[in-house]
């Protein structure tokens, strides 16, 4: 007869790695990139803005979660301390900060045109303002990359320790 398998408990990390509210905010933000390349694209290619609409939504869901997540994460990992998983992290949360109120800026104008006007021509939207908002937006995929990437490899050094 087989002996009966343990299952090893799951970690921590692992249990926060699956929350329902980090899952919303990357699939948000995974969303919001997609969306956002495909509407820079479009925009500089074609001089339309295909599913602006929807990324103004989810722009909104996006900055309300990751708003809800940042507030609880910090909460947990406070105070700030001299390591590069938490200076990676400080980057990326400066930049969601930049593009999320940048894209709040942008939806405001998108929601005046639309909405409060209801035209259907193109949104003017300010060029320095839509550069802010493009280029911060890239940034915040690098460094959360990078900040996840720091956190597991100081993690996995840890376990060495260990």
């Amino acid at each position: 007869m087989a002996e009966p398998t343990t299952i090893a408990p799951i970690s921590p990390r692992a249990r926060r790695l699956r929350a329902p509210l980090l899952l919303t905010v990357w699939g948000l933000l995974a969303f919001e990139a997609v969306g956002g390349g495909v509407i820079f694209v479009a925009r500089v290619t074609a001089g339309m803005t295909p599913g602006e609409t929807v990324h103004v939504l989810a722009g909104l869901a996006l900055t309300a979660s990751y708003a809800l997540y940042q507030w609880r994460h910090w909460g947990r990992v406070a105070p700030f301390r001299a390591r590069l998983d938490y200076a990676i992290g400080l980057l990326a949360a400066c930049f969601m900060a930049a593009a999320n109120l940048t894209g709040l800026w942008l939806g405001a104008l998108w929601w005046r045109e639309r909405v409060a006007l209801g035209s259907a021509a193109p949104v003017d939207y300010p060029s320095l303002l839509s550069a802010v908002h493009n280029i911060g937006s890239m940034l915040v995929l690098t460094f959360v990359g990078a900040h996840l990437g720091a956190v597991l490899l100081r993690d996995r050094r840890q376990s060495r320790r260990s």
